[in-house]
């Protein structure tokens, strides 16, 4: 009979989740930027991959302090997600809802991360991971930021060109 499965269990297979999905997204943002139309969404793809490096540094040590190898695990929702971000840059390509699509596709992702990440914070106190917290956290808050920084670009800019016709 196979061993019990316990919360060290699901905890380590979720950060090997998020873990693959970073280093997924890492190669996807330069894709996204050189896409985008406006230079703010450019940017913003950018900037954001830097910070998805320190993310992944940030789980690398998460996977320290547990003792384990830092490894991926396949994640099917991120590679959708990326799929439907691929599939909106060529279909709309060149037209002026493109970067509200991609805004949409790149906030998808994020809450993606949030809700992995809020999970893995509860977890890591419960289990008493006490140095993974702030790691986690810090995670956290970027990806939060990341989200609203690109709600704000939706509504001042991207979203309005796309109703008017090219």
């Amino acid at each position: 009979m196979a061993a019990t499965k316990t919360l060290d269990d699901l905890f380590l297979d979720t950060l090997k989740d998020i873990y693959f999905a970073e280093k997924q997204i890492l190669k996807a943002l330069p894709k996204m930027a050189r896409t985008a139309q406006s230079e703010e969404g450019k940017a913003g793809f950018l900037q954001h991959r830097d910070e998805t490096q320190g993310q992944i540094e940030r789980l690398e040590q998460v996977f320290e302090l547990v003792g384990k190898a830092a490894r991926g695990k396949t994640c099917e929702a991120i590679q959708g997600l990326i799929a439907e971000g691929e599939e909106i840059m060529e279909e709309f390509k060149g037209s002026p809802a493109l970067d509200a699509g991609l805004i949409s596709s790149a906030q998808a992702v994020e809450h993606y991360e949030i809700a992995r990440y809020g999970t893995l914070i509860e977890w890591a106190k419960q289990l008493g991971l006490k140095g993974a917290v702030p790691l986690l956290q810090a995670n956290l808050a970027e990806e939060e930021a990341t989200d609203k920084k690109l709600t704000k670009l939706a509504k001042a800019s991207a979203n309005v060109k796309s109703t008017k016709a090219a």
